[in-house]
């Protein structure tokens, strides 16, 4: 893998048409790998998203792009994090994060994404978070392979079941 210079550094306001953009293309390339699983997300929703996020403050996630040698936001990685689960429920709190990364295609395979992860690891581990997911659809396999890559494996089993077009059995 041939690496590329590129900088990484918290999103800002002015980041908003490129992290945009880069959702938005995300999206339509997922819609390729499986269009029943994918959607594009309204455009105004993903301007709110990532408005609200960067500007948050409180600095409860984080979005950090990846500059060119130019300037130009090549890629992009979002850390939210996860809700502790309710006072009542069996499951330990663990302090947990979704990772979610995203790399203009013309610099894949050039150590952008490694190094957006790198510095998305380095974020939570500074503010204690202790485990980080990716959510990744197995038909993406690309996903599936840089992730492990970097250590990330199988986290388990998620069940799950339609019931939107269930027959309602009556006894």
């Amino acid at each position: 893998m041939q690496e590329t210079r590129s900088t990484v550094r918290p999103a800002r306001l002015a980041d908003l048409a490129s992290l945009v953009e880069l959702r938005l293309a995300n999206a339509e390339a997922h819609i390729a790998l499986d269009a029943a699983t994918y959607r594009v997300p309204p455009r105004d929703a993903v301007v709110r998203h990532f408005t609200e996020t960067v500007a948050d403050e409180a600095g409860r996630h984080a979005v950090l792009v990846a500059e060119g040698h130019d300037g130009q936001v090549v890629g992009m990685v979002e850390v939210l994090r996860h809700p502790d689960p309710p006072d009542h429920q069996i499951l330990r709190p663990e302090p947990s994060a979704q990772v979610h990364t995203v790399v203009l295609p013309h610099v894949r395979g050039l150590g952008v994404g490694s190094a957006l992860l790198a510095a998305a690891e380095r974020w939570a581990r500074d503010r204690g978070i202790t485990y980080l997911s990716a959510g990744i659809h197995h038909r993406n396999v690309g996903a599936v392979r840089f992730y492990s890559r970097h250590g990330y494996t199988d986290a388990g089993l998620s069940l799950g079941k339609s019931v939107a077009s269930q027959p309602t059995v009556t006894r």
